[in-house]
C-alpha cells in the first residue's frame, strides 16, 4: 500500500498526512448492523451515566455501533441532538426526553426516514411517532414509598397524627405523575382521616414539583418549609420522590438540627439507589430508596431495539396504561424494590451484585 510514497511525495502529498487519512479512514468503518442513537437527560447524575454505558455495552456486544449524548438538561440541546443523530441515520434511537411533549416534529422526521424510536424510562407523549417505552412500574415505585412513610409511622395501628410534606418531581417528566399517584394511593386516607397533617397545604403535584428533579431546588424548599411551619414543630416524614431530592432534604433537615436522640431525623423517602443515598441510609439519614436496577432496564431496552430492527417479536408486559396523548405506547415493566436499613446489603450487595459492600461502607 505504501509502495509509492516516494512518488507521491513528488506531487506534493506529505507521506504523514497520507497515513493519517488512511489511519482515520480505517477508524470511521461502521458496523454492517448500523449505529443506535442514544439521548439522555443529564451525564451529572450517576444513574443516567450508568444507563448509558450499559446501553453501549449491550448494544456493541450485539454488533451495532453507539452514539450515546447527553442533553445537560437542555431542552434545545436534546432536540438538537434527535435532529443530528436522524441526520446521521441512525436506524434506532432511544430517548429519555427532558420534556415529554416537545419532540413531536423531530420523531415524526425519525419515523419516516424508517427510525425505530424507543421511549426510555421517561414517556414521549402527544405523537403516535414512538414504537415501544421501557421503564420501571413507576405507579409501583410510589406506592412502595408511601406505604413505607406508613409502615414505618405505624398509621395503619392506628398512630397519629403526624407531620408531613411532599417535595415531588419534575412536572415535564410523565413519571413524576404515575409516582404521585402511586404515592396517594396510600397517603390520601390518611391525610383525609388527619393522621398525616401537611402544615404547608402543599399536596398537589403541581405545588410540591421540583424542576429537572434539582436537589438543590429541593433544599431551598425544605428550608423555606422548616422556617415557614416547623419552627416549634416536628417534621415526622418527607415524601422525597428521588435520591436527588432526598439529598437536598436531607441537607436541610441537618442544618437546622434534625439528626440528633432529642430532634430525630424524619422519615424520607427516594428512589434510585445512588451510592450516597445508600450510605445516608446506613447513617440513619435518609430512610429509604427505591432501587430499580438500570442495568436491566438498558439491557432491555438493546433487546427491544435488536428485536425490532431484526423483526423479530418484541416482549411488552402492558398494552393499556402509558396513554401518551396520541395512543397507547406498548410498555415493557421492570419491577422496584424497596431498599432501607434492614435490607440494603442483601438488595444491593448479596443478590443484586449492584455495588460492592466497599463501595457503601468506605
Amino acid at each position: 500500500m505504501f509502495k509509492n510514497i516516494k512518488a507521491l511525495t513528488l506531487y506534493g502529498v506529505a507521506p504523514l498526512l497520507l497515513l493519517s487519512a488512511l489511519l482515520a479512514a480505517c477508524g470511521q468503518q461502521r458496523s454492517e448492523k448500523g449505529v443506535i442513537g442514544i439521548t439522555l437527560p443529564s451525564k451529572t447524575e450517576a444513574r443516567w451515566v450508568s444507563d448509558g454505558s450499559n446501553m453501549v455495552r449491550t448494544l456493541k456486544a450485539m454488533g451495532y455501533d453507539v452514539d450515546l449524548q447527553y442533553a445537560q438538561y437542555d431542552v434545545p440541546v436534546q432536540l438538537s441532538q434527535v435532529e443530528n443523530l436522524v441526520a446521521k441515520g441512525v436506524r434506532a434511537l432511544v430517548v429519555a426526553p427532558i420534556d415529554g411533549t416537545t419532540m413531536v416534529s423531530v420523531l415524526h422526521q425519525a419515523h419516516q426516514n424508517g427510525i425505530a424510536i424507543i421511549s426510555y424510562d421517561r414517556l414521549i407523549r402527544e405523537t403516535k411517532d414512538v414504537d415501544y417505552y421501557v421503564t420501571f412500574d413507576n405507579r409501583q415505585t410510589g406506592v412502595l414509598q408511601g406505604k413505607d412513610i406508613v409502615d414505618k409511622l405505624g398509621l395503619a395501628q392506628g398512630k397519629g397524627p403526624f407531620n408531613l410534606e411532599i417535595i415531588s418531581g419534575s412536572l415535564d417528566d410523565n413519571n413524576a405523575h404515575v409516582v404521585y399517584d402511586g404515592v396517594m394511593s396510600q397517603l390520601k386516607p390518611y391525610l383525609e382521616s388527619g393522621k398525616l397533617v401537611v402544615r404547608s397545604s402543599q399536596v398537589s403535584l403541581k405545588q410540591t414539583a421540583t424542576p429537572n428533579w434539582d436537589g438543590a431546588l429541593a433544599q431551598a424548599r425544605m428550608d423555606n418549609l422548616l422556617s415557614a411551619y416547623y419552627s416549634r414543630d416536628h417534621l415526622d416524614a418527607v415524601l422525597a420522590m428521588n435520591d436527588s431530592i432526598a439529598t437536598g432534604v436531607v441537607s436541610s433537615l441537618r442544618s437546622v438540627g434534625y439528626g440528633t436522640p432529642d430532634n430525630p431525623m424524619p422519615i424520607v423517602t427516594g428512589q434510585d439507589a445512588e451510592v450516597p443515598n445508600i450510605k445516608s441510609i446506613v447513617a440513619g439519614h435518609q430512610t429509604s430508596t427505591v432501587f430499580k436496577d438500570t442495568r436491566a432496564l438498558a439491557e432491555t431496552a438493546a433487546t427491544m431495539v435488536d428485536a425490532i430492527l431484526s423483526k423479530k417479536p418484541v416482549a411488552v408486559n402492558d398494552t393499556s396504561s402509558y396513554d401518551n396523548g396520541a395512543f397507547v405506547v406498548p410498555t415493557q415493566l421492570l419491577a422496584p424494590v424497596l431498599v432501607d436499613k434492614s435490607n440494603w446489603k442483601e438488595a444491593l450487595v448479596t443478590d443484586g451484585h449492584f455495588y460492592s459492600e466497599e463501595q457503601i461502607l468506605r
